[in-house]
């Protein structure tokens, strides 16, 4: 009864709020990209927020826990920098598209309509799985908490994200971002160092700074060599292309005043975080106290619940659903621009490009609680399946934005390379993934990188 509760409460708080703040959001323009207007602390909690998926929540505990110190630096550290980096290539693409709305329509303008027709792909591709992580982090924590069935669950939250994203687009997920934010912060900064004291203090998070092992304290050793080439190599490949395979990101940057769009990437990329090293002590607690588990994904909440009383699981799942709500509205909002613009152009029909983006909202919707309800699906295996997948625009992307004339980038190099990376390098990947083969993750990863950077460079003027 107490998580049918919270998902209620859940609903009713951001919908309010985003009625309450909404108002005004008309056309196009306002429900796509909020009228361009968002000052740079909403545009930075919204970007922090929207990073914090499921994998910064469990993730970061997860490794901490199983791969400890050096498993959390290869996930923490690629987080932090891709934005930073990407703040660069959002200012170009706002100075060169300034009354646009996603980058799968600047690759259109700049090169022809089949590349954009693979950004899409890739970009809706990644806005589905990105939205399954979410619900299936969610139905593991309150299937754990309730006892409820899976499938309910899963489709309350999908339910939820879609009652305010659908009422007024962008600003609805900006307004709503702000303040889990906030939520993830004070919950967290109050029970998790609770927590740390009620296991025992900080000597027995540094007792398990190598995981439960004990052997992943080093970078350098043979373990940590390990641990690079079995998770870091492909996490670092995909969280530097992150950014750039997500519109959720572009959206903002066509969203936000032009003159905080970086500054606003690299304030949000600090807030952002705080949150997965904030996280990780729960993984480290939990691998110092020796702590076993039958499933390392939720063991942040399982550190909770083997420490405190009882009733700390409920808010700290709320602060938890905060995070994973605030990813589901943003992919919610970017395959609405992407519908919006990209996709209602195309159909040409008499229809508003509010509705197709909204009909845009519930397709992507349904196809995620599809695929979270495959039996045996884990978060780990679609964050990386994703991110490879993301990682095959990557160098096209930053090729042309770097471009000085639009001329100079081989549009044939554009889709014959990207074509190739998902090809070639993404069943690679898979293959080495799910067959647990350390040299086909490897090779998977950089060949879907490689493949369409190389191909783009070798084929135009430089």
């Amino acid at each position: 009864m107490s998580g049918i509760l919270m998902l209620i409460a859940f609903f009713g708080i951001m919908f309010g709020l985003s009625v309450l703040y909404s108002k005004g959001v008309q056309g196009k323009e306002g429900f796509l990209v909020a009228n361009r207007e968002l000052g740079m602390w909403q545009t930075a909690f919204s970007i922090a927020a929207t990073w914090t998926w499921a994998p910064a929540l469990f993730v970061s505990s997860q490794m901490a826990y199983d791969k400890g110190i050096v498993g959390l630096l290869w996930f923490v550290v690629p987080n932090v920098l891709c934005l930073i980096i990407f703040s660069e290539f959002a200012v170009r693409l706002r100075a060169r598209m300034p009354d646009g709305y996603t980058l799968p329509e600047f690759m259109g303008r700049v090169h022809s309509g089949r590349v954009q027709g693979l950004y899409l792909f890739q970009m809706i591709g990644l806005s589905i799985c990105a939205f399954a992580v979410q619900l299936l982090a969610g139905g593991l924590i309150f299937s754990n908490i309730t006892g409820l069935p899976f499938l309910p669950i899963i489709i309350s939250m999908s339910a939820i994200a879609l009652s305010y994203s659908l009422w007024a687009g962008l600003k609805s997920s900006v307004v709503t971002d702000h303040l889990q934010a906030l939520i993830i912060f004070l919950v967290g900064g109050i029970f998790i160092p609770w927590a740390v004291s009620a296991g025992g203090g900080l000597s027995v998070v540094a007792d398990g700074l190598g995981g439960v092992s004990g052997n992943y304290g080093n970078p350098f050793d043979a373990y940590g060599l390990e641990v690079f080439l079995s998770f870091g190599l492909a996490t670092t490949i995909g969280l530097l292309s992150g950014p750039f395979g997500d519109q959720s990101f572009w959206q903002r940057a066509q969203a936000a005043q032009v003159s905080v769009v970086r500054r606003a990437f690299i304030a949000g990329a600090l807030i952002f975080g705080l949150i997965p090293l904030l996280l990780s002590l729960l993984g480290f607690l939990a691998a110092g106290m020796g702590l076993s588990t039958g499933d390392s994904q939720t063991i942040n909440l399982q550190a909770v619940a083997e420490v405190l009383p009882a009733w700390t699981v409920l808010p700290f799942a709320f602060m938890l659903l905060c995070g994973l709500i605030s990813t589901l509205d943003s992919c919610l909002c970017a395959v609405s621009s992407m519908a919006g613009a990209d996709i209602e152009d195309r159909l040409r029909w008499n229809v508003s490009s509010v509705h197709v983006a909204r009909a845009g909202m519930l397709l992507v919707a349904l196809a995620a609680v599809l695929i979270a309800s495959i039996p045996g699906m884990e978060i780990v295996y679609l964050f990386l399946f994703y991110g490879t997948l993301r990682a095959s625009t990557l160098l096209p992307t930053v090729q042309t934005l770097l471009s000085r004339r639009d001329e100079d980038i081989s549009e044939p190099a554009m889709f014959y390379g990207i074509i190739g990376s998902i090809l070639i390098g993404l069943p690679i990947f898979a293959y080495g993934n799910f067959g647990d083969h350390t040299a086909f993750i490897v090779a998977g990863s950089l060949l879907t990188v490689l493949i369409s950077g190389s191909v783009v460079y070798a084929c135009s003027n430089r």
